[in-house]
């Protein structure tokens, strides 16, 4: 694990984006605080540093925003997670 990929992923603002837009699906209120408030958890999330690192390493633009690089499935599956206290 590379805590510097993991600091980039927890502020890569599409990352963002799309964690509060799952947020939202899930009837959380203040979404955006809540993604906010959790993004070093949801960044944390087993695989999801080795795929962004993965991403970065071969120029994969904008990751964070990038459906291929972590999916929303694994996103809703984290948000869950982290819902749940695990």
């Amino acid at each position: 694990m590379s805590y510097s990929t993991l600091y980039q992923l927890a502020k890569d603002e599409g990352f963002l984006h799309r964690v509060t837009a799952c947020a939202a699906t899930q009837g959380i209120t203040q979404a955006d605080r809540w993604a906010e408030d959790n993004r070093w958890s949801m960044a944390a999330q087993p695989g999801f540093e080795a795929q962004y690192d993965y991403a970065v390493n071969t120029s994969v633009p904008d990751p964070g925003k990038n459906v291929g690089v972590i999916n929303d499935e694994q996103i809703l599956s984290a948000v869950q997670a982290v819902l749940r206290g695990n």
